[in-house]
């Protein structure tokens, strides 16, 4: 008899790794703590219960990274897009669904599969030791007894202070004849070249029209469990450093020192917005130290205005929350076991990524590395040309490297076309064999993405079909 899987948190993540496992025909325990213990964020006792928007964002998957992840996981037999697709609401070129009967249907399903046993009630430590196969997918809102436990295998600190995310930029939408690359005095360092940031100069009248419009703008409000939860001081955002005085910023991240203006050498920036390198295929450039409580339009609209960012594309806003994730790429392998007892895989939010189905596609991989383990199968993991396979590379290995540390500057992530390797040979023409340009050069690009993540995906679960009929 096949001993069965264990997974601690009944959300999206959990829903879906406990689907695909118990579809391989390994049986599953998902241990659920509501309604016995309910958390300050859900109303009701269904899994997969939505806790803020209802939308799962653009369904588009020929040209949107989100969309294409939808896709992906429809064809990887996903119960999450299932119950989403039966009950979706009209919203445009979105997905968005309608919440109670999105929550019941899983629910439902997840009571009806003959090998998933729902336990309610709260795994408050480590996973018993009898326990050989476990997911942990909590979430965000880990409960403190389970959440001392990791600490307490990982070593690291609780993540549960208000964590100010500095938005990420697409390297191709900065724009080059203002910006430029060089580190402060040329410093190499132990892996750089002397020219690693981007910089952005601003005069004394830009700082000013910026420092004023970071005071001003609209911020995010607090839900009612974060209110006493305290900024981490080592990553205040950028507009509480300008409400401590006008010119912190500029004697903080946005200091000028050190740095010459190739376009006007003569004349000193007053202030230079910087940003470093995210990921090693280089397509993403990260705002140093501008962590921000700003609404993401806010954002959007204060950010273009520094010079050689009036053309940003955004592939991650800042964003201010209370949130309790792994340092990921230290800390889990590549089919996301804990490196410090391999019995423990994680899934969710908790490993790194952001948003509802990114979620549940990192318990998708999840319950399938869990149930190949179980029945002493092989499995890679999907390409990283794949939105699925994209998303597991930033979780657990996407980030750059330093000596002492580990990886650097780890954050949770949406799925965006930054984290996929780039095109071996990028559209240059369309159809009608018209040279593309602008806009159009940017969709052909997306398009060609998704064509070979899809293809790529495709080749991956039918190699994993015919080896496990084999």
């Amino acid at each position: 008899m096949i001993k069965p899987v264990h997974i601690v948190g009944g959300g999206l993540a959990g829903s879906e790794a406990a689907w695909q496992i118990a579809g391989r025909g390994v049986p599953v325990v998902l241990h659920e703590m509501r309604p016995c213990r309910m958390t300050d964020a859900h109303q009701g006792s269904d899994l997969a219960e939505l806790v803020c928007s209802n939308s799962f964002r653009s369904d588009e998957h020929e040209t949107s990274a989100i969309g294409l992840l939808h896709e992906e996981m429809r064809r990887l037999g996903s119960l999450v897009m299932q119950a989403a697709d039966a009950h979706r609401l009209p919203a445009g070129g979105a997905l968005a669904v309608d919440r109670v009967g999105f929550a019941v249907a899983v629910t439902a399903a997840i009571n009806r599969h003959p090998l998933i046993e729902v336990v309610r009630a709260e795994i408050d430590g480590a996973p018993p030791a009898a326990w050989d196969h476990v997911i942990i997918a909590t979430g965000p809102l880990t409960s403190a007894p389970l959440a001392k436990a990791v600490r307490g295998l990982t070593g690291d600190d609780a993540l549960a202070f208000f964590d100010a995310i500095a938005p990420i930029v697409h390297r191709d939408s900065i724009n080059l004849d203002v910006a430029w690359f060089q580190s402060r005095y040329d410093k190499a360092g132990l892996a750089g070249s002397g020219a690693d940031y981007i910089n952005c100069p601003l005069t004394r009248p830009q700082y000013d029209a910026f420092v004023d419009a970071l005071l001003a703008g609209d911020k995010v409000s607090f839900h009612d469990w974060e209110a006493s939860t305290p900024y981490f001081d080592g990553c205040l955002p950028i507009e509480v450093m300008a409400e401590r005085g006008r010119e912190t910023p500029r004697h903080g991240p946005m200091k000028p020192f050190g740095l010459t203006n190739p376009y006007a050498p003569q004349v000193k920036p007053y202030a230079v917005v910087q940003l470093r390198q995210d990921n090693r295929l280089g397509t993403l450039f990260n705002m140093v130290g501008f962590q921000t409580k700003l609404k993401h339009a806010e954002q959007v609209r204060i950010f273009r205005a520094i010079p050689g960012l009036e053309n940003a594309e955004f592939a991650r806003l800042g964003g201010l929350h209370r949130n309790t994730f792994l340092n990921s790429p230290k800390h889990l392998d590549e089919s996301l076991r804990l490196k410090a007892d391999p019995r423990l895989r994680f899934a969710g939010q908790i490993t790194g990524c952001e948003g509802y189905v990114e979620s549940a596609a990192i318990g998708l991989l999840a319950g399938r590395f869990a149930a190949a383990d179980r029945l002493g199968e092989s499995i890679g993991s999907p390409p990283a040309t794949t939105a699925h396979g994209a998303l597991l590379s930033h979780i657990v290995g996407g980030h750059i490297e330093t000596i002492d540390a580990g990886p650097r500057s780890f954050q949770p992530m949406n799925v965006n076309f930054g984290l996929f390797p780039p095109l071996a040979r990028a559209p240059t023409r369309d159809d009608a064999g018209n040279r593309l340009r602008g806009s159009g050069k940017t969709l052909a690009r997306k398009r060609a993405l998704c064509r070979r993540a899809l293809a790529d995906l495709d080749t991956w679960s039918g190699a994993r079909s015919m080896a496990a009929a084999e």
